[in-house]
Formats: C-alpha cells, structure tokens, sequence
C-alpha cells in the first residue's frame, strides 16, 4: 500500500480520486492548495507520490510549483501531473523526477493504471 497526496483545487474531482485512490488500496491525503500539500509534505510520515492538477487557480504555475517546492523536501517524489488541457511539449519540459501525466476527464481505471505505472518505478 502506498501513500498518494492528492492536490486538487474542485472539491469534487478531489473527492473522486480520493475515492479511487482508497479503492486502489492505497492511502491518500488530500489537499486543495500549496499550503496544504505544504504540510502533508513536511510531516514525518511516508508519502509515495503526487498526484497534482497542473491548473491551480490561486498559484501562477499551479501543479508545477507543488512539485517543484514538494521534490525539495521530499527528493525521491515520483509526480503524476493531471490536467483538462491536451499534454504538450511545453507543459512536458516542466515535469519533474520523470513525472507522468493523466488527461481529464479520467476514469478510477485511468488512474489505477496510471498510478500503478508510477509506483512500479518506485518498486512497489
């Protein structure tokens, strides 16, 4: 079992991957802003991954300053970034520690499948 820290600023997309997430038999933690994910990520506890919406509307880079300020504090993070805009190779340059991306809209399947891509380089 893993532990997956969602961020997510639409409460009920949240709500849905953190029902995914569970089914998965994985742990989440759910966050809806920087300062949230901020403080998941400074506890002590294990955190696998990080599943972040790349369009945050109270941050200018939104998912892209998550993970870049989350990697700092937590070097080994493997990132699955998700967002409504077509991936390009802009978008794609700014991934960090090979991070992966999963389009919405997206299935409990789509992120079961793209998780366990994720964690399988983690060797979980």
């Amino acid at each position: 079992m893993a532990t997956i820290l969602i961020v997510e600023d639409e409460v009920f997309v949240l709500q849905a991957a953190e029902w995914a997430v569970e089914d998965m038999g994985h742990s989440p933690l759910m966050a809806s802003d920087l300062t949230e994910a901020l403080a998941h990520l400074s506890a002590s506890g294990s955190i696998d991954a990080l599943f972040v919406d790349i369009r945050l509307r109270a941050l200018a880079r939104g998912g892209y300053d998550v993970a870049n300020q989350a990697i700092r504090i937590r070097p080994d993070l493997r990132v699955l970034y998700t967002s409504g805009t077509p991936l390009n190779t802009e978008m794609a340059s700014l991934f960090v520690n090979g991070g992966q991306f999963l389009a919405k809209p997206y299935t409990p399947e789509d992120l079961g499948t793209s998780l366990g891509s994720l964690l399988e380089t983690l060797g979980q």
